[in-house]
């Protein structure tokens, strides 16, 4: 597979989520869900990540309200991992688990705010 959509995709991928992470879902792809891999790494990370109207950092800041305000709560410490490679900081995260508590509703930014204090502190240690 060696198109440019996917190539570009596999490489915003690697930026933000780092090489380990990537690796290891490599690993784990299966015939199962190749064509699933194959269609996130070519539209998410590829067609939409790559877009030059937001910055990095601002696509994770919006990731991680969306993670929370739906409850993926797996995808929301993935992402806040993520925070190291995309340059958003802490207290840009805390901004915007406190904006989405309005918007989303206190449990769901609760929640997120245990599972970033986790992250944070495991990235700290």
């Amino acid at each position: 597979m060696s198109n440019s959509l996917y190539d570009d995709g596999m490489r915003t991928r690697r930026s933000v989520l780092g090489d380990a992470h990537v690796d290891k879902a490599e690993a784990n792809k299966t015939a199962f869900d190749a064509d699933f891999q194959e269609y996130i790494t070519k539209n998410a990370w590829g067609a939409v990540w790559n877009r030059p109207g937001l910055t990095k950092r601002e696509r994770s800041l919006i990731t991680i309200a969306l993670m929370t305000a739906l409850g993926h709560e797996e995808e929301l410490a993935m992402h806040l991992r993520a925070t190291k490679n995309t340059g958003a900081t802490e207290e840009d995260v805390k901004e915007v688990l406190l904006h989405t508590a309005v918007y989303a509703g206190v449990p769901v930014a609760n929640g997120a705010f245990k599972i970033a204090k986790e992250v944070f502190k495991k990235d700290t240690q």
